[in-house]
């Protein structure tokens, strides 16, 4: 059990520092004449059982290994999902067991899905919760990415490892300080973003939740008709920035923060997301145009923020683009795949997984045409070996498996195809809404079975950590070597 103790400690610690956070809706319950004792509740039994895991771990070696890494990783995002939820339950607005959980998983996972149906009457103190999940999911996952999942050589991701060598390559000299520099950008963007919706038409309680929501590509809002409701354009625009702000690798602002002016333009995984934007915008602008034979019945600016939302798995939207047509909703359905950069906040395959799979099918059909011919791979100027590729591929292979199961299992709980493909699409790629009428842009997932929300709420988990954090701890093999 001594093994353990450095991977309970780190989550009682966790655990204290969330339920200290419940604090914050609280004073907004003050601000906004709310009675509900439900996060004072939620709040103490949080910190209680943090404590409880602190001190009984005070007495751990402070180092961990590889498997309890992988270990400590799941369930630090499990517990804050099981404790985030309670606010839910506790609440006036009663949630179920099920319900809860899955609203809390969404949150953290920065999916966006949600169960709420009558969101502009929920309290602002719920609501400011749902902002906040989505918030520590954001910085969670990037501070995750760039430090430990490279050395858990996940899905690939050992290529952004921080070299403690090269010092062209080195960043910054300690992991610590690499996360306290990604915290305060973070924050930075963060408010930056809330000061531009206060200024563009926002007040301040949706200014301040949005902000967070949007840097997270979270997708959380205070509407059912999300940010659609508010009819700015300049919101819409200021949205657009932000989300692609966050949709590229914080490590770059580290980067050019230490002298590299030219990361930004320069770096090969930021330059094809911004041309997948640019052309998914275009492409789909003119379809439509064609489709409707007429340019100036297509709002542009709608079509661009929808894109860039579904691309970067925020989830956000400002019109129903289920009536666009069938193939608009086929194509939204490849870019949830697709997602953002490696190191950012969205989620999906990645960017940089697209880049390495061309470049092995480009070399494969190389191979047939010169059989005897040598060619090495490369990104950004590092060699790709064998047992790198077969990483990505084994990723992007399980991912689909992972895609095609989950929903099979939701059309075995009643779930029509259109919606059981696209449930299980915006899960496992965090995306938030759905297609169709039940789940799509202007629904939710109140009305599927509790069977599928446990389902969809394992999908989360599953595409939020890469998949091969969550599964090696069903092999039996990985046990053993503790």
């Amino acid at each position: 059990m001594s093994n353990y103790k450095t991977v309970f400690f780190t989550l009682g610690l966790l655990q204290i520092i969330l339920g200290l956070s419940m604090i914050i809706p609280v004073l907004i319950q003050l601000v906004y004449s709310e009675s509900d004792s439900g996060f004072i509740v939620s709040g103490l039994a949080t910190i209680i059982f943090g404590m409880l895991f602190y001190l009984s771990n005070l007495d751990h070696d402070k180092k961990i290994n590889l498997q309890q890494a992988f270990l400590l990783t799941s369930l630090s995002w499990l517990s804050i999902a099981i404790f985030g939820s309670l606010p839910f339950i506790f609440s006036e607005i009663n949630l179920s067991l099920t319900d809860a959980f899955f609203e809390s998983m969404s949150g953290i996972t920065t999916t966006g899905s949600t169960i709420i149906s009558n969101l502009n009457d929920t309290p602002k103190s719920i609501l400011l919760w749902r902002s906040m999940l989505q918030w520590l999911g954001g910085i969670g996952i990037i501070v995750m990415a760039i430090t430990l999942m490279p050395i858990m050589n996940v899905g690939g991701m050992q290529l952004f490892k921080i070299s403690t060598n090269d010092k062209t390559e080195k960043v910054l000299p300690k992991t610590k300080e690499i996360s306290l520099r990604l915290i305060l950008i973070y924050l930075s963007l963060t408010f930056l973003c809330s000061i531009l919706y206060k200024i563009c038409g926002m007040n301040f309680f949706d200014s301040f939740t949005h902000a967070m929501t949007t840097i997270a590509t979270g997708g959380f809002s205070n509407y059912n008709e999300s940010i659609g409701y508010f009819n700015n354009s300049y919101i819409e625009i200021t949205s657009i920035i932000f989300i692609l702000s966050g949709s590229i690798p914080f490590i770059v602002y580290l980067k050019f923060l230490n002298g590299d002016k030219k990361i930004f333009i320069s770096d090969n995984q930021i330059k094809l997301f911004f041309k997948i934007v640019i052309f998914s915008i275009f492409f789909l602008f003119i379809y439509l145009s064609i489709v409707n034979k007429n340019f100036y019945e297509i709002d542009f600016l709608s079509v661009s923020f929808n894109v860039v939302s579904v691309l970067t798995g925020t989830g956000y939207v400002t019109e129903n683009y289920s009536s666009w047509g069938n193939f608009p909703l086929f194509f939204f359905l490849i870019l949830m795949f697709i997602g953002g950069c490696a190191g950012s906040t969205t989620c999906g395959i990645k960017i940089f997984r697209v880049q390495i799979l061309y470049q092995f099918f480009s070399n494969q059909i190389k191979k047939i045409i010169y059989p005897h011919g040598v060619f090495n791979m490369k990104y950004e100027k590092q060699n790709i070996d064998e047992k790198f590729m077969s990483s990505v591929i084994s990723f992007i292979y399980l991912y689909f498996i992972i895609f095609f199961i989950v929903t099979s299992l939701l059309t075995i709980n009643g779930l029509d195809l259109v919606s059981a493909l696209s449930a299980a699409a915006t899960a496992i790629s965090n995306v938030g809404p759905g297609l169709g009428d039940t789940i799509g842009p202007n629904g939710n997932f109140s009305e599927i079975s509790n069977n599928s929300k446990w389902i969809l709420s394992f999908a989360m988990i599953l595409g939020r950590l890469e998949l091969f954090a969550i599964l090696v701890l069903f092999i039996p093999s990985f046990w053993r070597k503790f």
